[in-house]
């Protein structure tokens, strides 16, 4: 199926590696016009060829930000639009959030948690949509969890930050639909990443089984018995991305293999 991005303005954030990195390669194999962050220079250009060299696109352009620093989020939009002429879809993901139970976060974490999984949206957002706005054009994709329909014990941050975030891509659904904007938001479940061993290794410290067993363990109430892949979550970004997908908005997407046991 051919979605019809070809030339479209991608940013995705935090795509050095993981689902930020599968996603972007998927829109540069859709022929996007891809730019892509990371806090890390060296990462980031690493992450640049190899989506170049796999995907045969060489309209991938690479930037540094650390997205919780709001002056870097100024930056890095401004550059973004200055090098493509503006954002089409912006595909929002960011690293993950410290692990724990309410009890083992202080309020740093907390306060660096909202920066992490809030507030650079709302930062990115603000930047973004003018450009969308004047095309009458846009994708918001806001990748976030299914911690926001079943919380996980140790993960209290996203269980909590995010629902927050669902609460933004709902309202920028309802403000900007009119203007030819989309906003969506994917629940992503187990999603084979650094991520998921680091929920390992956390699991691992506090019943004693080996990592390799708390991975496998995670993968029990996954009706496919697997986990999923970065690029799968970026076949799905691409497709809310077309405008095959024009009458979704405001949607909350589950990608996690049937996990979510809940009916609605």
């Amino acid at each position: 199926m051919d979605l019809g991005l070809k030339g479209k303005a991608a940013l995705v954030t935090a795509s050095s590696k993981g689902i930020g990195f599968g996603i972007a390669k998927v829109l540069a194999s859709e022929g996007c016009n891809v730019a892509i962050c990371s806090r890390g220079t060296d990462s980031i250009n690493r992450a640049k060829d190899q989506i170049v060299r796999e995907t045969g696109n060489g309209e991938v352009y690479a930037f540094s930000a650390d997205l919780t620093a709001k002056e870097d989020v100024d930056r890095l939009a401004k550059n973004v639009v200055k090098k493509l002429g503006g954002v089409d879809i912006l595909a929002y993901n960011t690293g993950p959030p410290k692990p724990g139970t309410f009890s083992d976060l202080n309020e740093a974490d907390w306060d660096f948690g909202a920066k992490l999984l809030l507030m650079n949206a709302v930062w990115l957002a603000k930047r973004i949509l003018p450009s969308m706005e004047r095309k009458k054009w846009g994708r918001l994709v806001f990748i976030t969890s299914t911690t926001l329909r079943q919380p996980i014990p140790n993960l209290v941050l996203s269980n909590t930050v995010r629902l927050s975030l669902a609460g933004l891509c709902k309202s920028l659904a309802t403000e900007f639909g009119g203007k030819g904007i989309t906003s969506n938001g994917i629940m992503q479940g187990h999603i084979l990443t650094d991520r998921q061993r680091e929920i390992a290794e956390d699991v691992s410290r506090r019943t004693r089984i080996p990592v390799d067993d708390a991975m496998k363990q995670a993968l029990v109430d996954v009706p496919l018995g697997r986990y999923g892949t970065p690029e799968e979550v970026g076949y799905l970004v691409a497709f809310l991305a077309s405008d095959k997908a024009s009458y979704i908005n405001g949607a909350m997407i589950p990608i996690d293999g049937g996990l979510i046991r809940a009916t609605l």
